[in-house]
């Protein structure tokens, strides 16, 4: 169970249309929730800004219908014209710095970690949370800088206050072991938009987190 009140969210679903296989990735997201997801990043690395852009705005419905926060993925553009909770950057995106002086000051900002190098960046200081990307290799992420591991993972936990997301193939078998390691939230993509029932895959999950 997460310990940090600044980050109150356990069971974090990235999702894009993609990694849903043919599958409306409106409903997935929608049986997530009932399931027990409680915070949803949309990633549409291959879309158009437009074509993000409004599946976004379908997202979003589902999401404040629900009261869960929507992270828009990379693009500062999206992100702002829907109004999105927050934002999610990696190493080689915009600064977590730069979104604070562009309509970014009242968001979440995300940043992922790909080296121990980073946490002694000023960006640690403008993000609300930190992504440790991957933990276990991944097909969904292939441009990996580090694997983690649990090892790295507790690491990053002694030299950081900052809640932590943990994402790379996560799934029931380890995500308490992730917890354990130092994880305030597990980030799941395949565990769940390829689950054949998403409701119940979130639903274990969020109960192996609670164990």
């Amino acid at each position: 169970m997460s310990l940090n009140k600044s980050f109150p969210y356990q069971l974090y679903l990235v999702i894009s249309e993609e990694d849903c296989k043919g599958r409306d990735f409106l409903e997935v997201s929608k049986q997530a929730i009932l399931g027990g997801v409680d915070i949803i990043q949309l990633r549409e690395k291959k879309s158009s800004d437009q074509d993000f852009l409004n599946k976004a705005i379908r997202l979003k419905e589902i999401t404040e219908t629900y009261g869960i926060p929507l992270i828009i993925n990379d693009n500062a553009l999206v992100a702002k014209e829907v109004d999105a909770f927050g934002i999610h950057v990696g190493n080689n995106d915009i600064q977590p710095s730069v979104l604070r002086k562009n309509s970014f000051q009242n968001k979440m900002v995300g940043y992922s970690i790909e080296y121990l190098k980073q946490l002694e960046s000023q960006e640690m200081m403008f993000s609300d949370y930190l992504g440790i990307s991957p933990v276990f290799k991944t097909e969904t992420k292939t441009d990996t800088v580090t694997e983690w591991g649990l090892e790295g993972l507790a690491i990053i936990r002694k030299l950081t206050e900052k809640p932590l997301v943990a994402i790379g193939n996560i799934h029931l078998g380890n995500a308490q072991q992730v917890i354990k390691s130092g994880a305030d939230c597990i980030a799941v993509v395949s565990e769940i938009c390829n689950a054949k029932d998403p409701q119940k895959a979130a639903f274990n999950l969020k109960n192996e987190i609670n164990k």
